[in-house]
């Protein structure tokens, strides 16, 4: 399906705070279907542009567009993406069945499409405790709560933060095989994530934030050439050596 605008669209991004930037302009432009690695150490600006682009923080300069929109129409560019953060927000006191029916009602999915979708997640991910408190779940169960929420409308627009945390391998697995599903089918994903080997093996492209600034932006296999590593060499050698370099002369 041929889409006249990228998915995600930015011209020099910028937020600063009274004592730092946090993003120091960042232009970017994400195709649909797109797996796009978003990296960088802790406290290089991940996390905030995240947060821009989802409406939950406002910038200080510079635009965004998320699926054609603006990001200043917020409403409208929420309800067509998912944000999966690092700790989902969701409430203990509910069963994980109970969860995704209010969110699904929220998000105004239709009634004959909720209680399928729902149970198709459940299935899929293996979450047999659907019934059971929230309270009483692990952090990979919650985990597991958190994405299906995040997917229950079908958003266009998928951001994942840390998505894997707290998963075994099975869930990993399981969580990875629907990202490419869901990519496949033209939605965009963000993914953010300290795990280097499922960002090389999934990512289309790959940015890399340090302190602030965009300081690569390409194909994994581009990403490990501009730094210098050999083929035979990981994603995360050549994250360590872009980062590096990247940091300014000690004074």
């Amino acid at each position: 399906m041929a889409h006249e605008t990228p998915a995600i669209e930015t011209n020099n991004l910028r937020k600063e705070y009274p004592d730092t930037v946090a993003v120091n302009g960042i232009s970017l432009s994400v195709d649909y279907g797109t797996i796009f690695g978003l990296l960088g150490p802790n406290g290089a600006g991940k996390t905030t542009t995240m947060r821009m682009l989802t409406t939950l923080t406002q910038p200080t300069a510079g635009t965004a567009r998320i699926d054609g929109i603006a990001i200043e129409q917020q409403e409208t560019v929420r309800s067509r993406i998912g944000f999966l953060p690092e700790n989902p927000p969701i409430h203990d006191e509910l069963s994980g069945r109970e969860q995704l029916e209010y969110v699904a009602k929220l998000r105004d999915v239709p009634p004959t499409a909720r209680e399928e979708r729902i149970e198709t997640y459940l299935n899929r991910l293996d979450l047999d405790a659907a019934d059971s408190r929230i309270s009483t779940y692990s952090k990979g169960m919650r985990q597991k709560i958190g994405l299906i929420q995040t997917l229950l409308h079908e958003p266009n627009v998928v951001f994942l933060d840390e998505p894997t945390s707290g998963l075994d391998p099975r869930a990993a697995k399981q969580m990875q095989e629907i990202i490419e599903e869901l990519a496949a089918e033209e939605t965009t994903i963000v993914l953010s994530t300290h795990i280097l080997p499922v960002v090389d093996k999934l990512a289309d492209r790959v940015g890399v934030v340090h302190d602030g600034d965009f300081v690569a932006e390409a194909a994994p296999d581009e990403i490990k050439s501009r730094a210098g590593t050999e083929g035979n060499e990981s994603l995360e050698d050549a994250f360590l050596s872009i980062t590096r370099d990247s940091r300014p002369p000690a004074k």
